[in-house]
């Protein structure tokens, strides 16, 4: 019943497993702060070298797609991982299966990591209204109107005209 081979099935979970610490390291270098500084001395020299290779060069550690191709490289020959031939197409064929998959995880983490980040805005603007209306009500002052603005802080309203 079940036509797919072991090999295959095998190859197939250590490409989703490797992807990770592709991705791991693709990201840190391109996004954390830990690696800020030499980021930053990078993106200014990918802009100012007069030569194109090292423009390039240097800008290959300020994007995480571009990264994760030598990342990739460097897991290929630290593995020896193919994927689908034994020859050097296995790793032709396993590095940018690599490069692809470590870039959908970190294209889902950078998503999960701009919902939470949107969550804690919202959480902090909903606290700051709180605490505008409890002054408010502690002064005397009469509650906000909802007409007034749609957070609720007495803000004028700002009316489109139609042209």
């Amino acid at each position: 019943m079940n036509n797919i081979d072991p090999a295959s099935s095998r190859a197939l979970f250590f490409l989703f497993v490797l992807a990770i610490p592709v991705a791991a390291v693709s990201w840190a270098v391109t996004h954390e702060e830990i690696f800020r500084e030499p980021r930053e001395w990078c993106a200014k020299k990918s802009e100012s070298c007069r030569k194109f290779f090292q423009r390039k060069f240097f800008y290959l550690f300020t994007c995480e797609y571009c990264f994760s191709h030598y990342v990739a490289v460097a897991f290929l020959f630290l593995t020896r991982f193919k994927l689908l031939y034994s020859d050097w197409r296995g790793y032709l064929v396993s590095g940018f299966s690599l490069v692809w998959m470590a870039n959908l995880y970190m294209s889902l983490f950078g998503r999960l990591r701009l919902d939470i980040k949107r969550e804690r805005v919202e959480i902090a603007v909903k606290e700051t209204e709180k605490e505008v209306i409890e002054e408010q009500a502690e002064s005397g002052a009469p509650a906000p109107n909802s007409k007034t603005s749609p957070r609720g802080l007495n803000a004028p309203r700002i009316v489109a005209r139609k042209s």
